[in-house]
């Protein structure tokens, strides 16, 4: 019978594990390079569909990277939090920011949609931001 046998260089083996070693923090400056880049098409696109954006930028925010428990995929969310304006009855710490996105986003039985977040994901921009940050750990051809 023919026999066969691999040597592998140790270079290689060792930097294939340094990369397993850290791979969670690749990953995680990788979504957070591509949620920026997001963040910077939102803040552009607010501006073209709203006369004033000033508490929709204060809202508008990127979370921390995170690992989901269901599936250990590596996360970081872009979204409105928080609130504005005069406490109403019906909203006692003042108008959602998220409603206002929203209202906007998708329209109201009175008002048009004029779609801005949805717009600002370019998958073009994200993919070249991401590779950019794992270029910086693999060194490839």
């Amino acid at each position: 019978m023919a026999k066969f046998e691999i040597v592998e260089p140790l270079e290689i083996v060792k930097a294939l594990e340094e990369l397993e070693d850290s791979a969670d923090t690749i990953f995680g400056e990788m979504t957070n390079a591509g949620a920026k880049v997001v963040h910077k098409n939102v803040l552009t696109n607010m501006k073209r569909v709203f006369k004033t954006t000033k508490s929709l930028e204060k809202g508008l925010k990127i979370t921390r990277v995170y690992k989901t428990p269901s599936d250990d995929g590596i996360n970081t969310y872009i979204g409105f939090y928080g609130y504005d304006g005069v406490p109403t009855k019906k909203y006692p710490q003042g108008t959602p920011i998220p409603l206002k996105a929203l209202a906007r986003e998708f329209g109201t039985p009175t008002e048009a949609k004029k779609p801005f977040f949805r717009k600002s994901f370019n998958k073009k921009q994200i993919e070249d931001e991401m590779l950019k940050v794992q270029n910086k750990y693999i060194k490839g051809d």
